[in-house]
């Protein structure tokens, strides 16, 4: 070894190497020149490794190694041991003794280096590596892997986490096999076969560089590395892929691989220029391994630097227990420090950054290479912030990315460039079998025939060529079968793999999927109800009452009965009779003359309410009798159920259980039928006749039936929804995923689906009615729709009739104490009959009362406020007759200039306006009163009374009345006695004078 002067400090470190693997003989060179470069480029530094290097191949080897160079070489720290079935041992042993263990090459993950901090990894845990696995596999879009695993714990360590990972992109570990290194030839052989024989052609492989060598080297020979397949390694193989030799890489054409990246810098070219000058050029190559054992020794070097040492720096702890086990373990006084300072060590290595993270090295980027002509080729890389790229160096995308675009293309086994499918058929050279349902009717989806020749199954039809026209894009021989059962029962066959998918019409169902897997849908779907339709409702006499539905009829009548009333008792109207009044209003025939202006407002509300009424009524009318409105005879699930019809569906179809299930049908109300034929003869004799009230059908079936029969029957009530009609596989087939997306292209492609179309349905006549249905709902209009109108109104009326109501008890309460019986019964009474024009004005009572015989005729003011100004009334009474005439002393009208004008104006009640004069004209008022009375006798006559409507009204009508009174010799305030021998001469004469 080296000699020290005598100011610097030894410090004794133990090397645990299989010196004989490609591993430990690059290590154990790059190990010395490590030291030889740290110390000259530390000249200064008081302390010195004294390297004690030991070779070890298996377990025990090495512990026992460990243990001498604790006990006996004093050792402070070791680096090694070299595969991770003896770190497992000799990291125990590090423990007790509080010596670190630094390991460059063992990489299982199921090392920790947390539970034992005596243990340190200068080297990547294999776990890292499965990210970028998982990452390429989803790149290339392939959903199944095997995976091949070295039988120690090295190989196991990572799968767990490969698992992991490929969970999380969707991606199913098909099998496993663990390969021990024990295996001869043969039984690698034959475990290979059994992957051949598997439909499975990604294949991942995780061994050391020994056992993985001859994995290749006999899948050669069993031609798995060909076309179709997919390999990838992990890095225990990837790393060494120069040193393995020719032979070995020619066995690995086409392989994909994954290892850490190494980032160039000049140290790493000098260091490599120094070791091709040395005496390793010929007999070892250079590999990761020596970097990181190179990187080991510096970042040891530079902690036993600062780490103070005593001048004893031994103890002893007994660990006897029996006889068997060791006796004693040194206890390392410094190792702790050691261990503490190590792993906080950051600095530039031939390797990288070195730094370490609980006690283990980091890396975030890996090399994608690929085996090309015995040589290996970069292709790409991965990193932790981008994912899958070109080149490194680039700025972090916003994305990360899992294209396999982003890498450069490879070359697969086989030498070819295109991308393989990552899975084949189950058994070499077997067609893909394909079961068919056989049914009797809708042959226009699937149809199958046996050619009498050659006594084969052809089948035809729009879903087979569907699925013919996916498998073009994907192409397989296809052989077909077919089965007489039902859909499902087809469907199970799929699941116990008598055949390797089914073909037709197949609706995609929730349970279904519970034991087959479906493509994607290549046609939507539902389920109908089909019945037959009614007779065509423009034949019926009465359809004029079928617009207003009969609530609101009565509400009309109701509202408007009442309301009019409301009209005509406010005295407005100048009719007599207010029913007729109301029931004119409907159909706007009222020729009343109107002089309120609370009946104004009620009828204007209500005249609007009638407009809106007879509109709706003539376009609903209209709709009924121009529009032909098809109408079935069954609305809904419910009213079978109410009729307790029977319920026909299509045989073999999924169809009874919704029927059963969901509907909640009697199943011995069901009945199955196979043709469109079928289906006409059982809905035409109806339930009551040995036949159904209704089909239900799929959606596909239903519009092939509807095409043919459709002047007959139509759909009816809700759908209920399905997710389509599709193919099925039985679960975990690869084909499912590839077959879809072929579905896609193919239904995507309008050219190719008119086409198939225009083969299967194009004999198919449309409906003469057109595929346009009015929806089916009441056609009658509901009171709900008007009910603003009706509260509107109703509001109108009742403020209005509250208004008048207040109104003429304050104008005639007083009016009724005349009465002798001053009872409130009898007022109320009284106020009824002045109100229903039964009982005249307390003065022309009076008068009677008071004896005045002869009197022909009397003037009252108790008249209701009804009237404009100027207003009188003219009431002859006679024995069962009564001739009211009303004249107006100043009429205001607008001429053909828009003016106003005054005018005399007399006329019968309930006429037009018979007793018209002009402003200055009176001899029509005349001869009109002439000819009404002509003939009258005083005689005759009971009665003649002159009503004025505001006697109080000053200055106008109350002192134009008071001079007529005056005039005629008044016998008593308020009223008048005309002579009874000329009446109409009388009443004109003082009109005329008083105007």
């Amino acid at each position: 070894m080296d000699e020290f002067g005598e100011t610097k400090k030894k410090v004794d470190v133990g090397v645990i190497l299989d010196l004989n693997s490609l591993v430990g003989s690059v290590a154990n060179a790059c190990i010395p020149m490590a030291i030889s470069d740290f110390y000259a480029a530390h000249p200064n530094f008081r302390t010195r490794l004294s390297l004690h290097v030991r070779s070890s191949d298996d377990v025990l080897a090495a512990a026992f190694t460990a243990l001498e160079l604790i006990n006996k070489e004093e050792v402070n720290a070791i680096i090694g041991p070299q595969t991770s079935m003896q770190a497992r041992v000799v990291m125990d042993i590090g423990q007790k003794a509080q010596v670190p263990i630094i390991s460059s090459s063992a990489t299982s993950p199921s090392l920790s280096t947390t539970q034992n901090p005596f243990f340190v990894r200068t080297a990547l845990d294999d776990s890292s590596q499965a990210k970028a696995i998982a990452a390429i596999i989803h790149a290339y879009e392939w959903h199944e892997v095997v995976l091949l695993y070295e039988n120690t714990e090295y190989g196991s360590g990572l799968i767990p986490y490969l698992s992991d990972e490929f969970q999380r992109f969707d991606i199913r570990v098909s099998s496993r096999f663990s390969v021990s290194t024990n295996y001869s030839n043969l039984t690698i052989l034959k475990m290979l076969n059994n992957v051949m024989a598997m439909q499975t052609r990604v294949i991942v492989v995780h061994m050391t560089s020994s056992l993985g060598s001859k994995l290749f080297f006999l899948a050669k020979e069993a031609t798995m590395i060909s076309e179709g397949y997919v390999w990838i390694i992990t890095d225990g193989l990837s790393n060494l892929l120069d040193p393995m030799g020719a032979e070995i890489i020619g066995s690995m054409q086409g392989v994909l691989g994954i290892r850490p990246y190494i980032p160039q810098s000049k140290r790493l070219e000098k260091f490599k220029k120094k070791w091709k000058r040395g005496i390793h050029s010929s007999s070892t190559k250079l590999n990761i391994y020596g970097y990181w054992a190179y990187d080991t020794v510096w970042a040891l070097a530079k902690s036993v630097e600062m780490v103070p040492h005593k001048s004893s720096g031994v103890t002893r702890r007994s660990n006897r227990r029996n006889a068997s086990q060791i006796p004693e373990i040194r206890v390392s006084a410094v190792g702790r420090s050691i261990r503490n300072e190590i792993v906080k060590k950051k600095f530039k290595g031939l390797s990288g950054d070195f730094s370490l993270v609980r006690g283990q090295l980091q890396s975030s980027a890996f090399e994608i290479i690929n085996v090309v002509d015995k040589m290996e080729k970069v292709i790409g890389y991965w990193t932790v912030e981008n994912g899958l790229t070109a080149e490194l160096g680039k700025p972090v995308k916003a994305t990360y990315s899992t294209s396999y675009h982003e890498l450069k293309p490879p070359i697969w086994p086989g030498n070819t460039k295109a991308k393989p499918r990552g899975w084949t058929i189950l058994v070499v050279g077997k067609k893909l079998r394909i079961e068919v349902p056989v049914k009797p009717g809708f042959d226009a989806y699937l149809k199958v025939n046996r050619d009498p020749y050659t006594d084969e199954f052809i089948v035809m039809g729009f879903s087979y060529d569907v699925f013919k026209e996916a498998l073009a894009i994907l192409p397989f021989p296809i052989g077909n079968d077919t089965s007489s059962g039902t859909y499902n029962e087809l469907l199970y066959d799929v699941k116990l793999q008598k055949f390797d998918a089914a073909v037709g019409d197949i609706t995609i169902l929730a349970n279904r999927s519970r034991y087959v897997d479906f493509t994607l849908p290549y046609l939507q779907s539902h389920v109908s109800m089909v019945v037959k339709r009614k007779d065509d409702g423009r034949k019926n006499m009465w359809i004029f009452l079928k617009p207003l539905s009969w609530d609101l009829r009565l509400s009309s009548v109701g509202f408007g009965t009442p309301n009019q009333q409301r009209v005509w008792g406010f005295g407005t109207a100048t009719s007599r009779n207010g029913f007729w009044f109301s029931f004119s209003t409907l159909v706007f025939a009222h020729r009343e003359k109107i002089i309120s202006n609370l009946s104004r407002v009620v009828l204007i509300i209500w005249i609007f309410v009638v407009l809106i009424l007879t509109q709706s009524y003539t376009a609903s009318l209209a709709s009924m009798l121009t529009v032909q409105r098809l109408q079935p005879a069954v609305v809904d699930v419910n009213e079978l159920k109410k009729n307790g019809d029977f319920v026909g569906y299509e045989t073999g179809s999924f169809v009874k259980d919704l029927l059963v299930k969901q509907l909640d049908l009697d199943e011995s109300k069901l009945k199955n039928y196979g043709t469109a034929e079928e289906f006409d003869e059982a809905l035409s004799k109806g339930s009551q006749n040995g036949g159904v009230g209704a089909i239900f059908g799929a959606q596909h079936c239903v519009e092939l039936f509807l095409a043919k029969y459709c002047n007959k029957y139509m759909t009816a009530g809700p759908t209920y929804k399905t997710d389509g009609l599709g193919f099925a596989f039985p679960q975990g087939s690869p084909l499912v995923a590839y077959i879809s997306r072929a579905i896609l292209s193919v239904t995507e492609n309008k050219l190719k689906m008119d086409a198939l179309e225009q083969k299967y349905f194009s004999q198919l006549k449309p409906c003469q009615i057109g595929s346009e249905r009015t929806t089916i709902s009441s056609d009658s209009l509901g009171l709900y729709s008007f009910g603003g109108l009706f509260i509107i109104t109703a509001v109108a009326s009742v403020c209005s009739l509250i208004i008048y109501f207040t109104e003429f008890l304050q104008s005639h309460w007083n009016a009724a104490h005349t009465v002798h019986d001053s009872s409130v019964w009898s007022r109320i009474s009284e106020l009824v009959k002045y109100f229903d024009g039964q009982s005249p004005p307390q003065s022309v009572v009076a008068l009677a009362n008071d004896g005045h015989e002869g009197a022909d005729a009397v003037v009252g003011d108790n008249i209701p406020p009804s009237h404009r100004e100027g207003f009188c009334q003219l009431r002859v009474l006679k024995p069962k007759q009564e001739l009211v005439l009303q004249w107006d002393a100043l009429l205001w009208a607008p001429t053909r200039r828009r003016s106003l004008v005054s005018s005399p104006w007399l006329k019968e009640e309930g006429s037009e306006g018979i007793f018209n004069s002009s402003a200055r004209d009176s001899r029509s008022v005349k001869s009109g009163v002439h000819e009404r009375l002509n003939g009258v006798s005083a005689a005759d006559v009971e009665m003649v009374i002159v009503e004025e409507e505001n006697p109080i009204n000053e200055p106008k009508n109350a002192k134009r009345l008071r001079s007529l009174q005056a005039s005629l010799n008044m016998q008593k305030e308020n009223s008048l006695v005309i002579p009874n021998d000329n009446i109409s001469a009388g009443l004109i004469d003082q009109a005329n004078r008083t105007q």
